[in-house]
């Protein structure tokens, strides 16, 4: 009978033994509360605890983790309302701190990020907003370190993920740009065109020039003056004919033959002589 109750007892221990025995997976550790108060953190492996007096009162990664903020809106210094959201990389240092410290967490991270942002948001105009990023990350990124260090939490960094105006800013935007390329176009027109014109202008001098040097260094420059006059009248008469705006003009081909030889009939050009002393 004696052992019976032996056996009986032995299986009622070994029993409690292994109800009482828990796993913590790597990378957690757990709290453990006696009669609803803390007793110990656990770390991971096999550890036991004494049922009923002892419960596990919570079990939570300390690896890193990803907090992904709803869109919220924000208010820019200029009056614009923006909708933003931000991802936040942490993780838990002191689950003590973390448990007991804070109702919730996530909940708290979540709410000081979008605070932390809006704040950010509102010091600068929307322009600054999208050339501002890197800024704004590492701004968020010590603000947050500071203020989640007291819940056992390592805020690791914050990425500004999105900047989303109005439908109606952004097609104000997109018509200022493209009035902006149009001006930028429209000058770049202009300014091509007077090069242009400065560069013809700097040929026909130059070629001017060119002519009378040949003109008065040749005995001949008369006849040679009368040719290159009837070759551009010539010319611009094709160029005429060719033009798809071009009208057919009528003229006396007597009138016309009497105007072209007035036009080749210039007084002769000085000829250069040598020796400048002589009398005339």
């Amino acid at each position: 009978m004696e052992s019976l109750w032996a056996i009986i007892l032995a299986l009622c221990l070994s029993g409690y033994g292994i109800g009482s025995a828990r796993v913590i997976n790597q990378g957690n550790q757990a709290i453990v509360e006696r009669l609803g108060k803390y007793k110990k953190t656990l770390q991971p492996g096999l550890k036991w605890v004494w049922f009923p007096l002892e419960n596990i009162a919570v079990e939570e990664t300390t690896r890193e983790q990803v907090l992904d903020t709803e869109p919220k809106q924000a208010i820019t210094k200029d009056n614009i309302s923006l909708e933003v959201d931000a991802v936040v990389f942490w993780r838990i240092n002191n689950l003590y701190k973390a448990y007991y410290d804070v109702e919730d967490v996530k909940e708290a991270i979540t709410n000081l990020v979008l605070t932390a942002l809006r704040s950010e948001i509102g010091k600068m105009d929307l322009d600054q907003t999208y050339s501002s990023r890197s800024e704004i990350n590492e701004n968020l990124s010590v603000y947050l370190k500071e203020a989640a260090d007291s819940w056992g939490v390592e805020v690791i960094r914050v990425e500004l993920q999105e900047i989303k105006p109005p439908q109606t800013v952004l097609e104000s935007l997109e018509q200022e740009r493209a009035a902006e390329s149009m001006k930028k176009a429209a000058i770049y027109e202009a300014e091509g065109e007077r090069e242009a014109a400065i560069a013809q202008a700097e040929g026909t001098v130059k070629s001017l020039e060119m002519i009378s040097k040949a003109l008065l260094e040749k005995p001949n420059s008369q006849d040679v003056l009368k040719y290159l006059i009837a070759t551009r009248y010539v010319e611009a008469n094709e160029k005429l004919g060719e033009s798809s705006n071009s009208k057919i003009v009528f003229m006396d081909p007597k009138a016309l033959t009497e105007a072209m030889t007035d036009l080749m009939e210039t007084p002769e050009l000085p000829i250069k002589k040598d020796g400048g002393n002589g009398s005339n």
